[in-house]
């Protein structure tokens, strides 16, 4: 009697914590998590939730491009050094994606950020920015080294009529991690192997110290099971690591895609004392080992994939694009031939540029 009086103040207490946490936040979109298997097998899982329809489209772009940060005279410039399937929203911007090294990005809502305000550094566009990543960047470790110094200004004008405050993830085929915020003006890095699993508010140091709180309770004792982003973190984290080890792709990719179902929001959900309530748009799942991209959008029964190893990525192949939406969706299966040469869209910019 004791025992069970003790575990329901510890269940009492967390509720209340977790209400402590995210009483003051929006309610946001988006969950990340990383599945670490067998022989190398190294999976990386996300889903997309926003209140509509993104314009989602899938992007070949090669090595040898010449970039810049898409923001007038300030911008960074670069040269792709490797080639990348990325994921563009509203045809402004790399939400996600894989080079052709295996190195996965991914970008997120955190309401929270705050990118300071300009100086002298190089600029970039919130909407570059995964993009300059994957284009520079072979490892997490690389990534971490190359931009721990925080030497590109954000550039983040609002988009369809929301704020572009993000923060990213970062993971590799070795199952390295690192998640990047931008935290009053200043670039905060945490890099561990560790830290497989992100949502959205509150920032990531906080999301740590509630989940550490919730492991002393246990999963098979009780998982917070609300679409909060403090809720999704705990349970996706406790299913990532919960599921079975296996060197099997077919088993792994299927575990982690049923990680990121329990973690979705679902279709249509709305709720009017909370406007910014975000339905689940799209789920991906990328295994690193044998490079294969996983595409499901919610509003088909079917998922595709994109195998990297057949796409070209080349220096001065063409630009490809999958188009996604505009009753051109694709139903299931293989989809690297489906791609269609195309001009490259252009960063978010403020108004002016």
């Amino acid at each position: 009697m004791k025992r069970h009086y003790y575990v329901s103040k510890l269940v009492v207490f967390s509720l209340l914590f977790v209400l402590s946490l995210v009483s003051h936040t929006t309610v946001n979109a988006c969950t990340r998590a990383l599945y670490v298997g067998d022989d190398g097998l190294v999976i990386t899982g996300r889903n997309m939730d926003w209140f509509e329809e993104m314009q989602t489209e899938l992007w070949v772009f090669p090595r040898g491009m010449k970039r810049d940060g898409g923001v007038g005279p300030k911008s960074v410039k670069w040269t792709s050094k490797y080639g990348s399937l990325a994921v563009s929203v509203y045809n402004v911007g790399t939400t996600e994606g894989a080079n052709e090294k295996g190195l996965v990005v991914n970008l997120l809502y955190l309401a929270g950020s705050d990118y300071g305000e300009s100086t002298n550094r190089k600029q970039i566009s919130v909407g570059a920015y995964a993009q300059y990543i994957l284009d520079n960047f072979a490892t997490v470790s690389e990534a971490v080294e190359g931009l721990k110094d925080d030497e590109l200004q954000i550039i983040a004008p609002d988009i369809v009529g929301r704020k572009s405050t993000v923060h990213f993830a970062i993971s590799d085929p070795s199952g390295d991690s690192a998640i990047l915020e931008f935290i009053n003006g200043k670039l905060v890095i945490h890099h561990s192997k560790e830290f497989k699993t992100m949502t959205n508010e509150p920032t990531y140091e906080k999301q740590l110290a509630l989940n550490t709180y919730w492991k002393e309770i246990g999963g098979a004792v009780m998982l917070p099971g609300t679409y909060r982003p403090a809720d999704r973190f705990v349970r996706a984290d406790y299913y990532i690591n919960a599921i079975p080890k296996t060197s099997d792709a077919r088993e792994g990719v299927a575990a982690v895609r049923s990680v990121m179902c329990e973690v979705s929001v679902p279709r249509g959900i709305k709720d009017p004392s909370k406007p910014n309530v975000s339905t689940t748009i799209w789920r991906s799942v990328f295994d690193h080992k044998n490079m294969v991209y996983y595409y499901e959008p919610t509003s088909s029964p079917y998922i595709f994939w994109v195998s990297l190893k057949k796409l070209n990525f080349t220096k001065g192949a063409p630009v490809m694009k999958l188009e996604l939406e505009n009753g051109k969706r694709i139903l299931g299966g293989e989809a690297a031939d489906k791609f269609e040469k195309a001009k490259p869209f252009k960063w978010l910019a403020p108004k002016n540029q």
